[in-house]
């Protein structure tokens, strides 16, 4: 399979079909139905989700929460008193140290190594400042923080929800809420795992009452996710490091499900990722037994690629050309999953972030 192209993972998207705006309540959305062994699909709906899993199965959700990362800036020259100007849109992707952060800036030609960049809230008041210390590619910088008594309360107030580039309109207060899942708890994602985005606290419910067991899992997601990729063959990606952490808990419920041959059911691809890094760097041929951990992850799911856990997932529909289109690819086929995205256009599926979703098993 190393000899595929990004190219071949294209797909025709009408601009109308991609969601601008969450539905009305969580879990009205439209969901494609995939057998995984035959490639054959069906339509139907979220709130069939959980008459679709058996009593036993082990459902992993991702609980990372969503910071309030796109911030906007003013600049000003290290050593200089004069006032500051020019703005400038800063988007934080992950923490790289001490009150460090790795972010993309824009427009980021004009912002060197040794700038200061001061956030003010909404009344002038400045909130945060940092220098930039690090310079790379597309944008990419390397801030350090001046500390503040509660960082992350300071994001609140002046910060922004990260909502994609395809999402033409400025974040709204609702999404505060909307692009949370109902399960959230660990800060740290710059965007949504939207899969989860579906179920509301009902939903959770009636899926435990099932008889399934929840496990909770924690993938920050980082520029891994969301960056295009910039090469032509996909035996040549390589994704950027995303921190995740597997609990006792979650271990031990994982660990028990590859005992008991129990469906392990994903909720989004950064689960995925996450357990079949654990799985990966656990399997030495004589068994998956994964410990609790915290790491971080390049793991790159192409075809050809040979899935140790999961063996369902539920997925939103993902961008052409995306390193998230060839995990689902991986998963389920490349020919079945275009096929199954041409279905989609056709019968006018909402796509991406909050759009509708797809469950493969």
């Amino acid at each position: 399979m190393s000899d595929l192209l990004v190219t071949d993972f294209d797909y025709n998207l009408p601009e109308d079909l991609i969601a601008q705006q969450p539905p009305a309540e969580r879990g009205q959305s439209r969901m494609l139905v995939m057998d995984r062994a035959t490639g054959a699909f069906r339509d139907s709906h979220f709130s069939a989700f959980s008459s679709l899993l058996r009593p036993g199965d082990l459902l992993v959700l991702n609980d990372s929460r969503v910071i309030p990362a796109r911030l906007y800036a003013r600049r000003t020259l290290r050593r200089e008193k004069e006032k500051p100007t020019g703005r400038i849109e800063v988007m934080l992707t992950e923490p790289a140290g001490d009150h460090q952060w790795h972010a993309l800036v824009r427009p980021g030609r004009k912002v060197a190594i040794g700038e200061i960049l001061v956030f003010p809230s909404p009344s002038g008041a400045i909130e945060l400042t940092a220098e930039v210390v690090e310079r790379g590619q597309f944008g990419e910088r390397v801030l350090q923080f001046e500390p503040v008594d509660d960082f992350f309360a300071a994001l609140d107030r002046i910060g922004h929800i990260p909502l994609p580039p395809y999402i033409h309109r400025d974040d709204a207060e609702s999404d505060r809420e909307r692009y949370q899942t109902v399960y959230s708890r660990e800060r740290g994602s710059v965007a949504a795992p939207t899969a989860g985005l579906h179920f509301s606290s009902a939903a959770l419910d009636e899926v435990s009452a099932k008889g399934v067991e929840i496990a909770r899992v924690t993938l920050h997601v980082g520029l891994g996710t969301f960056a295009p990729l910039r090469v032509e063959r996909i035996a040549d990606v390589q994704l950027h490091g995303e921190r995740y952490t597997i609990s006792v808990a979650a271990a031990e419920a994982i660990n028990r499900a590859v005992r008991e041959g129990r469906r392990i059911v994903a909720v989004g691809t950064t689960t995925v990722r996450t357990l079949e890094s654990a799985a990966a760097a656990a399997d030495h041929g004589v068994g998956i037994e994964i410990v609790p951990h915290c790491g971080e992850t390049e793991i790159f799911i192409s075809p050809g690629f040979r899935f140790r856990l999961v063996s369902a997932l539920l997925t939103n529909f993902h961008l052409p050309q995306s390193s998230l289109l060839m995990l689902v690819s991986a998963f389920a086929g490349r020919e079945r999953i275009l096929a199954a995205y041409k279905h989609a256009v056709a019968e006018r599926y909402r796509f991406f972030s909050y759009g509708d979703c797809m469950f493969i098993a």
